[in-house]
C-alpha cells in the first residue's frame, strides 16, 4: 500500500477542468497500488483465443504448402477455410510468423521434356552455324496486333463524387463502361537486327494472313524490299515457325530471295521472341 496516494474524489475536485472520469481515475490509482505503474503486465487482459500455436501452424501450413500451386490463397480464404477471423490471420502472418515482404512471382513458360531437349538441342546448333560476327546481319520479324481497344484495371476504374451522394442518383452512364462486342485491330509487321530496323508494315484490314498472303504480300512487296533497302543483298532471314512462316512455298521463295535464313528446322521449339516493336515505336 502505498498511503500518500489520494484518493479518486480528491483528485477530480483538485482538477475540475478536466474531463476524468472517477471510475477511471479509480482503477488507476488501485492499478498502481498493486504493481507500482500504469504499465500493462506481461500476461494481462484478455486470454488469446485465435493467435494461439495451434493457429500459427495452421496459417503458417496455408501459407508456405502453396508455392507450387498456380495461385496462392489470400487472406480471406485461408479465414474462411480455417474459422479464423480475417484481423487474426493478417496479425498472425505478419506479427508472429514475421512473414513481411511478399514477393511476386513471374510467370515462365512450362516446357514438356522432349521440347526442352529440341530446345537445347537447336540452339547449340545455331551458335555453330552463326558466329558473332554474324550475329549483326540477322534479321528478326513479327507480326503483332494491335487493340483499339486494350485490357484495363477494373481496380484503377473508379468514378469521384461528393460525400453522402448515394449511388442511385448518379447518372447509369457514368457508372457504366461499354465495350463493342468486336474491337477493332490492326495487324503490323517489323523486322529488326544490329544494323538497323525496317518502316513498320500494315496488314489491311479485314484479312486473314495465310501463307499466300504472307509470301505474296508481306514477305514478297514489302518486307524483303525493306530489309535489302537498309542491309543490301547480304543478310540472315529470321522467323518463327507459325503455319504461314514454314509453309513448303514460303520455304521456297526464301531459298531464291535471301542469301540465308533459319529454317524451322533450326527453329527454337517455343522459344520467347523479343518484343520487336520495343525497339521501334
Amino acid at each position: 500500500m502505498l498511503p500518500w496516494l489520494p484518493c479518486a474524489r480528491k483528485l477530480l475536485n483538485e482538477f475540475p477542468d478536466k474531463s476524468w472520469k472517477l471510475g477511471s481515475i479509480d482503477y488507476l490509482l488501485k492499478k498502481i497500488r498493486k504493481t507500482g505503474t500504469v504499465n500493462r503486465q506481461p500476461g494481462s487482459g484478455r486470454r488469446r483465443s485465435a493467435r494461439t500455436d495451434e493457429n500459427f501452424e495452421t496459417v503458417d501450413d496455408l501459407v508456405l504448402s502453396q508455392e507450387d500451386k498456380p495461385q496462392n490463397r489470400s487472406m480471406r480464404q485461408i479465414s474462411r477455410e480455417t474459422g479464423i477471423h480475417c484481423s487474426s490471420v493478417h496479425r498472425i502472418i505478419h506479427c508472429d510468423l514475421q512473414l513481411f515482404k511478399c514477393l511476386k512471382r513471374r510467370r515462365a513458360q512450362q516446357l514438356p521434356e522432349a521440347k526442352r531437349v529440341a530446345r537445347l538441342t537447336r540452339c547449340k546448333q545455331l551458335l555453330k552455324r552463326y558466329d558473332d560476327s554474324a550475329v549483326d546481319f540477322i534479321w528478326f520479324t513479327e507480326e503483332k496486333v494491335f487493340t483499339v481497344e486494350p485490357p484495363f484495371t477494373s481496380q484503377n476504374d473508379r468514378v469521384y463524387v461528393p460525400v453522402r451522394t448515394k449511388k442511385r442518383f448518379i447518372q447509369p452512364s457514368r457508372l457504366l463502361r461499354t465495350r463493342s462486342t468486336f474491337s477493332k485491330s490492326v495487324m503490323v509487321s517489323v523486322a529488326v537486327s544490329k544494323m538497323g530496323v525496317t518502316e513498320l508494315m500494315f496488314v489491311d484490314p479485314e484479312v486473314k494472313v495465310n501463307g499466300q498472303y504472307y509470301r505474296n504480300v508481306l514477305l514478297s512487296q514489302q518486307m524483303i524490299p525493306a530489309i535489302k533497302q537498309v542491309a543490301g543483298d547480304t543478310f540472315v532471314f529470321q522467323q518463327d515457325s507459325a503455319p504461314a512462316h514454314r509453309a513448303r512455298d514460303t520455304i521456297q521463295l526464301l531459298q531464291r530471295e535471301t542469301l540465308d535464313f533459319t529454317g524451322p528446322d533450326l527453329w527454337p521449339p517455343n522459344s520467347p521472341d523479343p518484343n520487336h516493336f520495343d525497339y521501334k515505336i
